[in-house]
Parts: C-alpha cells; structure tokens; sequence
C-alpha cells in the first residue's frame, strides 16, 4: 500500500483494513471541527480534511484489488486444476465467470479450446495473451508450439491428399484410359456371342 498515506493516517504497512477504517474516522472527526477555527488554523484543517479523504479512497481501493486479484489467482488456480482432470466444460464454466480478463485468462482460454480441438479459437486467444504481455516467453513458447503444429498437420493432410489423388490416378479404372469405357469384360462378351453365332450358323447348315 501507498506508504505516503498510511503515514498521512499514522499508520503502517502492517495495516488492516480495520485500522485504515478507524484512523480515517478519527482524524476526518477531528479535521471536520478544526476546519471551523479561525485563521490559518482552519484551512490548515481543511486542507487536512481533504488530504485524509484522499488517502483513505486510495487504500481502499489498493485493498479492494488485491482483493480481486486474490480471488482471481484463487480461481485460475481452480481452472489448472479442472484442466489437469479433464473437466473442460466446468474450467470454461469458472473462466466464464470472471469479470476482467488478462493476459492469463486469455492463455488459459487458449488452453480450454486447444483440449476442445478448436486450433484456430486456441490460436487467436495467445495472441491476444502476447498482445496484453508481450515479453511473456511462456506465452511466446506455447504460440510457437502452437504455430509448428498447425504447419505440421497442414502438410501432412496435403501429402495424404496428394497420395490419394495418384493411387486414384493410377489405379482405378486401368481400361479406361485413352477414352471409352470399353473394358476387358466386353472383349470376353464379344468373343462368347461369336462363338454362338458360329455354333448356330453350323446348326442350321
């Protein structure tokens, strides 16, 4: 907390939020009767009034975000932990419920649509986690795990495209080629009604 007004309340850092609350109303009880007096005296206490006022908002409000923050590593803690058990619907259902999103979350969001197999979504959620905390190196790493594995598996679907396009090339239909669907099986045809028509013109001679 801000040493200058806890010195300005006659506290220290060591303070409660208890003791901000009972210094603040005993000096601004104090200043508000003193602001009354005649002379100096009373801007002096004006001036006080005013400073105490300002220094209390600020402890309070220091207190109020590390209150925040506590709880928001209490439950980033909770979304690693579903994570490691496989619950990803409940880590998305806690990551859902925060109310300002950092760097962090976006990385864990990141973490929760890779599990789902959502490359793209998991893809753009580390970006924006390198936007908020650009020299994050674990940020960096896992963006290049990321990007080596999207490469990796676009160029194995083209080999294993490219694989089927020849064997089809190549294999199917082989009587085919040059035009025609005049096949093996007809030749065979053919040959058998010759053979008949020869047997029946001998008949009938």
């Amino acid at each position: 907390m801000n040493k200058n007004n806890l010195s300005l309340l006659g506290l220290d850092e060591s303070a409660t939020r208890q003791d901000i609350e009972q210094a603040y109303q005993t000096l601004r009880e104090k200043y508000r009767e003193d602001r009354f007096l005649d002379g100096e005296a009373g801007n002096e206490a004006a001036r006080m009034l005013t400073k105490i006022e300002t220094a209390y908002r600020e402890l309070m409000n220091e207190l109020d975000e590390e209150a925040v923050g506590d709880a928001n590593s209490a439950s980033f803690e909770k979304v690693e932990e579903l994570l490691r058990s496989g619950d990803i619907q409940e880590a998305q259902r806690v990551l859902d419920s925060f109310n300002e999103r950092t760097a962090y979350w976006h990385y864990l969001q990141s973490v929760v649509f890779y599990r789902k197999n959502w490359i793209n979504e998991s893809k753009k959620q580390l970006e924006i986690a390198m936007r908020l905390e650009p020299d994050n190196e674990k940020y960096k790493t896992a963006y290049k795990k990321l990007t080596d594995k999207v490469n990796s598996d676009a160029a194995n679907n083209a080999a294993a495209q490219q694989g089927v396009y020849r064997a089809q090339t190549m294999d199917a239909y082989p009587d085919d080629q040059m035009g025609g669907s005049f096949c093996s099986s007809c030749l065979q045809c053919l040959a058998i009604n010759m053979c008949i028509n020869c047997l029946c013109n001998s008949c009938c001679h």
